[in-house]
């Protein structure tokens, strides 16, 4: 059985270097990776985040310095390029630190983190015919346009949150052979074309 909500490790809470440092979006790109990927060398990145093997090194690098990642326990020696990194969590708080400033780059990585999601579902549909019909089957996306109070989203979201995070990645110990990384998203938003009724 995955780990209990209530033995979930805590999320890193990033301070506003961190969050200035992950504005570039490879960088951003790189983090997500190596969550779902695990352990990787900047060569393995390089292909998945379109950058050169020489880009990622000195990306994670950048990110090492703001505590975002680190290199991984087996063979950190070496060159750069062959050396495997980690994120340095199972998991982010991207709130920032209290001021203007860091609810501007929370915000503008909020931004960044839907395009992410975007393109990964885009390169999934354009593979999609190359993929397990059991994995295509399985998979699925929803909409919803709910009524709630501000208090009752904010339940809503940590009540999703709970059901979701013993499944991630870096915190599932027991995952079966015949698993996968699998992406979700989940956004929720007041919808700006109803509220205060436009029309």
């Amino acid at each position: 059985m995955p780990t209990t909500p209530d033995r979930l490790p805590p999320r890193l809470v990033v301070g506003n270097e961190a969050l200035a440092a992950l504005a570039v979006p490879a960088r951003f790109a790189l983090l997500n990776h190596l969550l779902a990927a695990g352990p990787q060398t900047a060569s393995q990145c390089a292909a998945v985040v379109e950058e050169t093997a020489s880009n990622c090194s000195w990306h994670l690098r950048a990110l090492a310095k703001v505590g975002l990642v680190e290199p991984a326990e087996q063979g950190s020696a070496g060159d750069a390029r062959t050396r495997p990194w980690q994120a340095a969590a199972v998991g982010f708080d991207f709130s920032g630190e209290p001021g203007p400033a860091a609810k501007v780059a929370a915000a503008a990585l909020a931004v960044m983190s839907t395009q992410h999601a975007d393109e990964l579902f885009g390169r999934y549909m354009a593979r999609r015919e190359l993929l397990p019909e059991e994995w295509t089957e399985a998979s699925g996306a929803s909409s919803y346009a709910l009524q709630l109070t501000p208090v009752e989203l904010q339940a809503l979201i940590g009540a999703v949150d709970a059901l979701i995070r013993p499944y991630v990645r870096p915190i599932r110990s027991d995952a079966p052979e015949s698993s996968a990384v699998v992406h979700v998203t989940l956004r929720a938003f007041l919808n700006p074309d109803v509220y205060g009724d436009p029309s």
